[in-house]
């Protein structure tokens, strides 16, 4: 999977802004990215040294639209990113 589109978003969160004084951010990420493509892209794509990658599967919800069909969100996949201490992922 080429590097460029792993990375979907930096998630902003009251999780992921509390995680970022650990050093660690959230990322949403392809879902058929694997833990050393996301390492790859991160050090790539944001000039850091990552120490650790973890990942969590999200599967989409079921909703109910008004005429009562219902309907499933697609699933996403998300990584909690440690990078070397003193190192920062620059968000906008």
């Amino acid at each position: 999977m080429k590097h460029a589109g792993i990375i979907r978003r930096v998630q902003i969160t009251e999780k992921g802004t509390r995680l970022a004084c650990d050093n660690r951010y959230m990322l949403e990420v392809a879902r058929a990215a694997n833990k050393i493509e996301i390492k790859k892209a991160v050090e790539e794509q944001f000039g850091v040294h990552v120490l650790g990658v973890r990942t969590q599967i999200y599967k989409g919800v079921l909703r109910t639209l008004r005429n009562r069909r219902v309907v499933r969100d697609s699933s996403w996949k998300r990584a909690i990113v440690t990078v070397k201490a003193g190192e920062r992922i620059e968000i906008i």
